[in-house]
């Protein structure tokens, strides 16, 4: 997921309203005290773990499973113990070495793995309303999930420092982990540590991650394949992608933006009655081709575009989004995310998400022109936090005192890459995928994305994955009829569970 980072460089940068790479939740929840600084001294560190066996049936096929919540010990140049990044990692029992394992995680950047652990693909998964209601008070109903992997893939779920139960250690500042490079290179040495603990090194490995969780797959894939002690990789999971950030910055002068918004507008209009089509398949292909068409033509041209032409786009956005002309002509055709959220729906009085813009909320009153809050998130949160809570101390037993962080503060991220100056004026990592696939002919990569996730519009990642250097049949696109968490949807889950199951096994 993504959560609100304050960084004015990220502001320049990020999508707008980007909870991961953004802002997912407008006021994020701040790690407690003791995770700004370890508190345990460092040469007296003893890691914390707990393993317990289980059943269950996950694609049809009855799996016995072993859970192990474990603390992944990094060191610092001089070996001390720098930091504890926790992993929970589901092993089918009896082991196969030969087997595929995949690492996931969720984004943020500042978010635990709770969100794919606990929705998606871990062997329970937290009951909540599937159609875009809020989830209410406890008690969350913890149930056996079918749609795990655990049939085709042994699991590692990973929480960087500073997110789940993952902290510091001792003197060492947790900021010392907190940025694009430094966090991916930790998320890389944790996985190299794993597979040589549990000899899996000659296993088929993919990688997976959600919002930002793919900005740091991009990342992790560079540390991971981009020197000569690779570890080899098979695939790619990319779920509610944002690879380009320049591209999706809602930022004065960028136009790009609003192109690859467009289609995410033209399907949250239609889901709401605002705009009438055989299917939301066809608006967006309707979307997609008018927003690099026309729209862009027209936005590129600025003042110097004629009221004619001007006039013509006019009509067929406010066709495809639902807006009046007016309000269209008084933005400029410039509409930003976060005003087309009051605006669609301003005359029931209703907002609509921004993680999942089938969600509507009641603001304070109808007047602003942004929303309070983001109802697609406040109305997930508190089943899950639950759940990640009651699963790992009370089902598989891991004590400690600190607090699980869902969402939590990494301070002043840094979004800076190796590179020269205009390598962060465009900040992008998919160039790190490109060129994985180009030196590992087996690598794949699967993109799913919801219509309606205004965090990381599904246009977006179509764009920054089709620019020169990627190999086009080795990229995979599935979709699905919700947000930015589809695995919500019920339907959905199951479907984003099928389609990885089927992107796995092709290896």
């Amino acid at each position: 997921m993504i959560k609100t980072l304050r960084s004015p460089r990220l502001a320049a940068l990020a999508l707008a309203g980007s909870a991961l790479a953004a802002s997912l939740v407008p006021a994020p929840a701040m790690a407690q005290d003791d995770d700004k600084r370890g508190a345990e001294p460092a040469a007296d560190y003893q890691p914390n773990a707990a393993s317990k066996s289980f059943t269950g049936n996950f694609g049809g096929k009855r799996v016995r499973y072993t859970a192990t919540v474990q603390e992944q010990v990094l060191k610092d140049d001089d070996g001390n113990p720098a930091a504890a990044i926790v992993t929970t990692a589901y092993i089918a029992d009896p082991q196969d070495k030969t087997r595929p394992v995949t690492f996931l995680y969720n984004g943020g950047p500042g978010s635990g793995s709770v969100w794919l652990q606990m929705g998606a693909f871990g062997p329970k998964r937290v009951a909540i309303p599937s159609d875009a209601r809020d989830d209410g008070g406890p008690p969350y109903p913890i149930l056996d999930n079918p749609d795990s992997l655990l049939d085709v893939t042994d699991l590692v779920f990973i929480d960087p420092v500073g997110t789940g139960f993952s902290h510091a250690i001792g003197d060492t500042d947790p900021q010392d982990y907190w940025g694009v490079t430094a966090d991916a290179k930790s998320v890389a040495e944790v996985i190299r540590k794993w597979i040589s603990e549990n000899g899996r090194w000659n296993s088929p490995k993919f990688v997976g991650g959600e919002s930002y969780g793919t900005t740091r797959s991009a990342a992790v894939v560079n540390e991971l394949e981009g020197a000569y002690n690779d570890v080899g990789l098979n695939g790619v999971i990319l779920i509610s992608t944002i690879l380009d950030f320049a591209a999706g910055a809602d930022t004065e002068g960028n136009e790009l933006s609003y192109i690859t918004n467009l289609p995410t507008m033209a399907a949250t209009a239609h889901y709401h009655g605002k705009v009438q089509a055989p299917s939301v398949e066809a608006l967006v292909e309707e979307a997609r081709q008018f927003a690099i068409g026309p729209y862009a033509a027209a936005l590129l041209k600025g003042q110097n575009l004629g009221d004619a032409e001007r006039a013509s786009v006019r009509a067929e956005l406010s066709r495809l989004t639902g807006l009046s002309e007016t309000y269209l002509d008084q933005a400029e055709l410039r509409v930003t995310p976060s005003r087309f959220y009051k605006e669609l729906l301003r005359d029931q009085g209703l907002t609509v998400g921004r993680l999942d813009s089938r969600y509507t909320g009641v603001d304070y009153d109808s007047a602003g022109e942004t929303p309070d809050n983001d109802p697609s998130f406040y109305g997930i949160d508190a089943g899950y936090a639950a759940a990640m809570n009651s699963w790992m101390r009370d089902s598989v037993g891991y004590a400690t005192d600190r607090q699980y962080v869902t969402i939590g503060s990494v301070g002043d991220w840094d979004w800076k890459l190796p590179g020269w100056r205009d390598t962060n004026a465009y900040l992008t990592v998919a160039p790190y995928l490109g060129k994985a696939m180009r030196e590992n002919s087996d690598m794949r990569i699967f993109v799913g994305q919801g219509w309606y996730d205004f965090a990381t519009p599904f246009f977006a990642a179509e764009y920054a994955l089709s620019r020169t250097g990627f190999d086009q049949s080795r990229i995979e696109h599935r979709y699905y009829d919700a947000g930015h968490m589809m695995y919500i949807r019920d339907e959905d889950r199951a479907k984003l569970s099928s389609d990885i199951r089927a992107f796995i096994n092709a290896r």
